[in-house]
């Protein structure tokens, strides 16, 4: 296949449409950043890309403080809304009709109606040019008890999270496959063992 080469851009997709939650409790505000991701595994490192217009921006460079905000399919269009608007001008948070609750271990709150929310510190802040990225490390998660089973586990699949591609919010479907999947050892069942017999000469007998 012959693919046309364009000039480098952001396509990268899809990416999480997270709901980032900074200033204080008594004076929160929520924005939308579409260009955050894992970048370490231990200890756990995010990131947040802001341009340096953004209200926000002044408000997690001074704290050193912000949340990630998982977004599901019922909060796609405050995500919208809060990607659009400035905290600088309106209420984000009561034009939307969303509340904010106290988090653990930093001083930005935590978006009441997220499933999961990431509290982190900033270890870090590169200039890249249009944005500025804060490097941060996660300190603490909070999580809907609704999600997680009586054996302690996560089924994260039944927020019915969102993602984002190329201009458009898309609610995240049929599962493909788990990690790992594609190198696990199929285990024998009735249909292993039958294709082996046929293939050594065995014959079936008629009912």
């Amino acid at each position: 296949m012959s693919k046309l080469t364009w000039n480098p851009g952001t396509l990268l997709a899809p990416v999480p449409p997270a709901m980032v939650t900074c200033g204080t409790l008594e004076r929160p505000n929520l924005l939308t950043i579409a260009w955050t991701g894992i970048v370490n595994t231990h200890p756990a490192m995010t990131y947040i890309s802001v341009r340096p217009s953004r209200h926000s921006y002044g408000l997690i460079r001074d704290s050193g403080e912000f949340v990630i905000n998982l977004t599901t399919a019922a909060l796609v269009r405050a995500c919208d809304y809060c990607g659009v608007r400035s905290g600088s001008k309106e209420d984000k948070l009561a034009a939307c009709g969303l509340t904010v609750e106290p988090a653990s271990k930093v001083s930005a709150p935590l978006l009441a109606q997220s499933p999961l929310s990431l509290e982190c510190r900033v270890k870090q802040v590169l200039a890249l040019g249009s944005h500025d990225m804060f490097l941060a490390e996660i300190v603490a998660m909070d999580v809907d008890p609704a999600l997680v089973d009586t054996a302690g586990k996560l089924h994260l699949e039944r927020a019915g999270l969102a993602a984002y591609a190329h201009g458009a919010y898309y609610e995240l479907g049929r599962r493909l496959g788990t990690f790992g999947y594609s190198v696990a050892r199929r285990p024998a069942g009735r249909g292993a063992k039958r294709t082996a017999k046929r293939s050594s000469g065995g014959t079936r007998r008629k009912p």
